[in-house]
């Protein structure tokens, strides 16, 4: 079989793999696709080596088939379609102990601290699994993890329905937060300087601006009679969007931190104590978020067929990350580990 390994320096090497045998409480997987996402391409620039165990096979957003289970395996059986929530937390931390195990202060997460999906056989502890219905693609079932991050978002945000919601950025994770939102009743508006991304969101029927071109805060302000919205989620990443998130949000609004900041952003923290705002962050999902998303996908409601832009084979990964890097016009690709490709 085959697997993709990270090796520093921008380097994936695609070679042999062993598969292993699952421990008791482990299954092994046929991996059917797996998607390439933003903390895949952090990785591959180098920015979390620390973490990184090299050689090492990468990659979380996933689906496919349960090959071999282990020997105290009683709910699952070879054949299942499957999606899997990568984490494994300690259980003995305070954060485990207080219920939020998700967060985990020593966590294991799959794919990044140890092994990960790029590869056609992954063995993993069965308490990550969750069971597809049968009229969910494996192809869509690829995006249920970034879709539990949306849902998880959106659920720490409170968003109810009629409410007015700012997405600032609208890659991957803001479009899937802006449907999932958008779905709960809300009001979206998707806040994007890239063009094709701009040109996306609209395709997707979403209201969208171009900051650069349309004055954001007076936007928001005629579309809620000089409120200000609701909840607003920051998903650029960016200083231009932590510097104008504050400016958006109504009285005692609620802005949501998505977003993975490489340097600590300056924040107007008069504009809290002014409007009693309220910040929060979000990181992954819990195993209702995870349900949501499966929900959520086989529904067909959010067309997520759409933000797949291609499929490739796992020896494209290297040049995948490159045209990412290079800001091509790209949403989401998936990897297939069996593929041969042209």
């Amino acid at each position: 079989m085959k697997a993709a390994y990270y090796e520093g320096d921008r380097r994936i090497r695609v070679g042999e793999c062993v598969p292993r045998a699952p421990g008791a409480r482990e299954v092994r997987i046929h991996v059917a696709y797996c998607g390439v996402c933003g903390t895949d391409l952090h990785i591959f620039s180098g920015h979390m080596d620390p973490r990184i165990q090299m050689p090492q096979v990468i990659g979380h957003e996933m689906s496919g088939t349960i090959e071999e289970i282990g020997s105290e395996i009683e709910d699952w059986s070879v054949g299942d379609r499957v999606v899997a929530r990568p984490l494994e937390p300690c259980g003995q931390c305070p954060a485990c102990l207080r219920g939020h195990s998700h967060i985990c202060q020593n966590l294991n997460f799959i794919g990044i601290d140890s092994p990960g999906a790029f590869q056609s056989s992954w063995t993993v502890p069965a308490h990550t699994l969750h069971r597809l219905p049968d009229d969910l693609s494996l192809e869509q079932a690829a995006l249920v993890e970034p879709l539990a991050v949306a849902c998880h978002d959106v659920r720490m945000g409170e968003v109810a329905e009629g409410e007015q919601v700012v997405v600032i950025g609208g890659g991957p994770i803001g479009s899937v937060v802006s449907l999932v939102a958008r779905e709960m009743g809300a009001r979206v508006l998707v806040s994007e300087v890239n063009p094709f991304r701009v040109q996306f969101a609209r395709d997707l029927g979403l209201d969208v601006v171009n900051p650069r071109e349309t004055d954001l805060v007076k936007g928001v302000e005629a579309r809620t009679a000089g409120a200000g919205a609701d909840v607003v989620f920051e998903v650029s990443g960016t200083q231009a969007g932590a510097t104008v998130m504050t400016d958006l949000v109504r009285t005692r609004g609620r802005i949501v931190v998505v977003a993975i900041f490489a340097e600590a952003p300056r924040l107007d923290l008069f504009r809290f104590f002014w409007r009693e705002l309220r910040l929060c962050g979000v990181r992954v999902y819990e195993p209702q978020d995870f349900d949501r998303a499966i929900q959520l996908a086989a529904s067909g409601q959010l067309s997520l067929e759409k933000l797949i832009t291609a499929t490739r084979p796992l020896h494209e990964l290297q040049g995948v990350f490159a045209d990412m890097e290079a800001g091509a016009e790209i949403m989401k690709i998936l990897i297939d580990p069996d593929s041969a490709g042209e």
